[in-house]
């Protein structure tokens, strides 16, 4: 334990950290990820309709970010920042593999559900001790991007892992049965990071007292803002959905689809976030301009033009996971981080739902009312965005 205690001091330990947790969520996001790539067809395969899946996977989504506002709060007031993010681990890690034994769509769907309530429990009080990490490493952004591309490695290879499993024509049950591996080495993990670093807190030099615990006005309209990026991006399920209704790509390649989504989102996340420490608020911008143009890709393109649009989709997805916590990061005090981010998530999770329940409605209706939906959305965030990088430019750490 002494070796443990003098890395937490040195900054190579705070590296360290953000690798360790890198690694957890790569075989995390290997587990999730890889089935989440099919979720779209399995659910089609049991008779869910596009408003189902749209519904589903939202609802998914928003108790998955919201439900962040109780753990994030929950940690910031008991400091227990370990014990609520390995318990959200745990009901992560089972509820994927547990798809296997699903024999119709609402069975199947709970499980979706279940499999984002652990992962809103345990990522608010992961961000909050990478946050800490931070400081000592170079900035939010870099911590963050090399937290991702590490996080979508994973995601990349276990849509190719499940790709594999489905092109052996074994079906949806073995792929999700084949999950359970990666699940648990991901809990695996968790127990050494806690045992290695029991408090990751003390990474970063203590903040100054704060005279008030309330949120800055930038952060609330910077939330406003990405509450029109989330109700603009379509979840990957429904794209999937629409991938096998259309046949613009076959079954065996949806997984791969996925991959290469979270292929180039982990390379972005790296990339990008190392800008935005530099550069700042533009960054997300320009980001958030180009990750509209994934709809028409995806809902009218033919199997390669999908492909650019799947490669754009997880652009965006990167930019979701990496630069908008980091973005979060330095509006708000150290002693209420992890709060802010269950908030913001809260909230962001919210607006995910609204509008992938609306996706799928507008669907089942004709995709072009999809394509303008998401369009719209996202490019209105943009004047928001640029007000909050008039504030905030001048204090995003270089």
């Amino acid at each position: 334990m002494t070796i443990g205690l003098s890395a937490r001091r040195a900054p190579r330990g705070a590296l360290a950290f953000v690798l360790l947790i890198g690694v957890v969520s790569f075989f995390s996001d290997f587990t999730h990820e890889g089935g989440r790539s099919i979720i779209g067809p399995y659910l089609a395969s049991f008779g869910a309709s596009a408003t189902v899946v749209g519904i589903v996977t939202g609802l998914g989504e928003l108790l998955g970010y919201g439900l962040r506002l109780v753990s994030g709060s929950a940690a910031d007031r008991s400091g227990k920042f370990w014990p609520i993010a390995i318990f959200g681990y745990v009901v992560q890690m089972l509820a994927v593999p547990a798809l296997a034994l699903s024999g119709n769509w609402p069975t199947a769907a709970g499980l979706v559900i279940l499999e984002r309530i652990g992962k809103a429990t345990r990522n608010p009080p992961r961000d909050a001790m990478l946050s800490h990490a931070a400081r000592k490493i170079g900035g939010y952004g870099w911590a963050f991007g090399i937290h991702q591309v590490l996080d979508q490695g994973g995601a990349m290879f276990g849509p190719l892992l499940v790709a594999a499993v489905l092109a052996l024509h074994t079906g949806f049950r073995t792929a999700f049965a084949v999950l359970l591996v990666p699940a648990l080495v991901t809990l695996t993990l968790v127990l050494l990071a806690r045992l290695l670093y029991p408090r990751p807190q003390d990474l970063a030099p203590p903040n100054p007292p704060t005279p008030s615990g309330r949120l800055p006005r930038v952060f609330w309209i910077y939330l406003a803002g990405a509450a029109l990026v989330a109700a603009g991006f379509a979840d990957y399920p429904l794209i999937a959905y629409h991938f096998h209704r259309a046949r613009t790509v076959p079954n065996d390649w949806i997984a791969v689809f996925y991959a290469v989504a979270m292929g180039t989102g982990g390379g972005g996340a790296l990339l990008f976030g190392r800008l935005f420490d530099r550069f700042g608020f533009a960054v997300l911008i320009w980001l958030t301009v180009l990750s509209a143009a994934f709809a028409p890709l995806v809902f009218l393109g033919d199997f390669w033009a999908a492909l650019v649009g799947a490669a754009i989709w997880g652009i965006g997805m990167g930019v979701h996971e990496s630069i908008i916590p980091a973005a979060v990061a330095p509006m708000v005090p150290a002693s209420h981080r992890a709060s802010a981010f269950g908030l913001f998530t809260a909230g962001y999770g919210l607006f995910w739902f609204l509008g992938s329940a609306a996706i799928g409605i507008l669907y089942d209706r004709t995709p072009a009312a999809v394509i303008v939906f998401c369009v719209v959305c996202e490019l209105a965030a943009v004047p928001i965005f640029l007000w909050v990088a008039r504030q905030r430019t001048s204090e995003i750490p270089a």
